[in-house]
């Protein structure tokens, strides 16, 4: 049996009368929602900090404050964008038409959500659905229930249709039952792993898809960087949401010449850096293979150093998980020491890896905790050789002085974007679209682009007259035609003044052979 034979069935009747409302007319529940968001705040933070342990400030500038963004972009655009578009230029065998472009709705839109960003990332896929005339089945992440809990009620408070918006299950089932129930175009935020297998099965069923997968983002420091900000940069890049980021740093490439300024500037940062609790112990279990793999191929670790356990006669070091891979917590279990959010949390602390080799599994393989690869370089060519080792491309970064330098070099690299000087933060703009290239997916969601991906477009031609010459030459064939059509291809496509005058010469005479 299709999974969600019910909700789809619901889905398409409530998506039929909505995609027959006015843009305008949708966007004013968008409006209410704007509004909700900003009523709700204590409501939404405390269901996001009860989930996965956010902290309040991290919710209001990486949850809230884009999603807002993102809600007041579509309210001023989105009935622009989605506008069908008359088509002015036609060839001239085609004249007597007159073409549009109509964006549809692809009908039901199944999103398979995440939790790192569980407000941000997930409202700014399905509001773009909804807004395009779709009707949305959500399958929020079995992690953060309670947040899924206040945003299904935010959709409700803000006047959309029942079912239109149905959140499914917040189970691990769920996610794979979507994939096989009857809807027409799915979005999916999460591992590469999950994604291939993903894509696979949509193909299969010729299901459209929208995959923002992992990342393994690159920073690149040319010789001329500001240092401090680059320092700067790195901790933000690395930390924010505690590494649990798709766009997170993961590959710092610096120009030889100042990468022992850039480790000294970062070294206290990291040594004094307490462990970061992570949502899952696998997060953890995987990022201590990544770093004793890079161990193992020569690279140094920077991190806060495991405090010795008094009780050890000698004052040695408890021989734990924590000596063979530095940058655990000092216990070597995954617990946070005092009890932290939720209390037994898995954690790691920020952890550099100096020196690394570009083949390193932390530079080839997506990783959600905040640890990073360090390597120098000594040319451009060099470092972009390095980075394409990685077959990831979600986004990436360049810190230089000279920003027409590091814009000719954004273009080489092979990212769904490229922040100068900053990074991560202007992802989030809601004018820009947001997606990956090779291992980190395909088609993009956030800005015009990401709006028209929840649609297909319709061409609508209208021939006006009664002559149809094909029609005519398909009934009765007329080898006159076939002259009309090289003399045509000559004038208006040959190299040259007198090739064209050559094929108007040669139209005039099938002209001339049609009229007798």
């Amino acid at each position: 049996m299709t999974p969600f034979t019910a909700e789809v069935t619901a889905a398409r009747v409530a998506q039929e009368a909505w995609a027959n409302r006015t843009v305008h007319d949708r966007l004013r529940h968008v409006r209410n929602l704007r509004a909700l968001l900003v009523e709700r705040m204590a409501d939404i933070g405390a269901a996001i900090h009860a989930d996965i342990g956010r902290p309040a400030i991290e919710i209001a500038g990486s949850e809230v404050l884009p999603t807002t963004a993102a809600l007041k972009f579509l309210e001023k655009h989105a009935a622009r964008i989605l506008a069908s578009r008359r088509v002015s230029w036609r060839p001239v065998w085609l004249v007597g038409c007159r073409d549009a472009v109509h964006y549809r709705a692809w009908g039901v839109v199944g999103v398979i959500g995440t939790w790192n960003y569980p407000l941000y990332l997930n409202l700014g896929q399905i509001v773009p659905a909804l807004v395009a005339g779709n009707a949305v089945l959500w399958k929020p992440s079995e992690n953060t229930p309670r947040t899924a809990e206040v945003v299904h009620q935010l959709f409700r408070d803000a006047g959309f249709p029942p079912d239109l918006l149905q959140t499914l299950p917040a189970t691990r089932e769920a996610g794979p039952q979507l994939a096989e129930a009857d809807v027409d175009h799915i979005v999916f935020t999460g591992s590469d792993v999950v994604g291939r297998k993903l894509a696979a099965r949509l193909g299969e069923r010729l299901i459209p898809s929208t995959l923002e997968l992992s990342g393994c983002d690159a920073m690149f420091v040319f010789a001329d960087a500001d240092i401090e900000m680059v320092a700067k940069g790195i901790w933000f890049g690395l930390t924010i949401n505690r590494g649990q980021t798709c766009v997170a740093v993961r590959r710092i490439f610096v120009q030889r010449a100042k990468y022992d300024s850039l480790i000294a500037a970062l070294k206290p940062l990291f040594e004094r850096a307490e462990p970061l609790g992570l949502v899952m112990a696998s997060q953890v279990t995987h990022a201590e293979r990544l770093i004793q793999d890079a161990v193992k191929r020569g690279a140094t670790v920077l991190a806060k150093q495991p405090t010795p356990n008094p009780s050890l006669q000698g004052g040695e070091q408890e021989p734990s998980r924590a000596a063979d891979a530095p940058g655990l917590s000092a216990s070597g279990s995954p617990s946070l020491q005092g009890g932290g959010w939720g209390g037994g949390l898995p954690s790691l602390a920020p952890t550099l890896l100096l020196n690394t080799p570009a083949d390193a599994a932390i530079c080839r393989e997506a990783c959600f905790a905040p640890v990073a690869a360090v390597i120098p370089f000594d040319t451009l060519e060099d470092a972009l050789s390095l980075a394409k080792q990685s077959p990831f491309g979600l986004s990436a970064s360049v810190f230089s002085a000279d920003v027409a330098a590091a814009e000719v070099f954004a273009a080489r690299i092979p990212s769904g974007s490229v922040v100068i000087n900053d990074l991560l933060a202007p992802t989030a703009h809601p004018g820009t679209p947001f997606g990956g290239r090779g291992a980190s997916g395909w088609g993009v969601t956030q800005g015009p682009e990401g709006l028209l991906a929840m649609t297909s477009p319709q061409v609508v031609t209208v021939h006006k007259g009664t002559t149809r010459q094909h029609l005519d030459d398909a009934v009765k064939p007329d080898p006159a035609t076939g002259e009309l059509l090289n003399g045509l291809i000559r004038l208006t496509h040959a190299r040259g003044f007198l090739a064209r005058l050559g094929g108007l010469w040669q139209m005039i005479k099938g002209a001339r052979k049609k009229r007798r």
